[in-house]
């Protein structure tokens, strides 16, 4: 895969999240915000976060293994 497929698969697999799970993954990941960070803007506690972001991971990983 070159960059611009691997991006567009994240994209499309970020789309089939729920809502709360890609905004954390988002925060996280690609904003590079800490845990307590994405708490202040969420108004959700960082165990709640984390839980969300080990989903999203979960799930992103198993739907790129489906798309190879």
């Amino acid at each position: 895969y070159n960059g611009d497929e691997i991006q567009q698969k994240l994209t499309t697999t970020l789309a089939t999240l729920p809502e709360k799970q890609r905004s954390v993954f988002i925060l996280k990941y690609f904003e590079e915000k800490k845990y307590d960070e994405i708490a202040a803007i969420t108004g959700t506690s960082v165990g709640a976060l984390k839980a969300s972001y080990h989903h999203a991971v979960q799930k992103i990983k198993k739907e790129l293994a489906l798309q190879e």
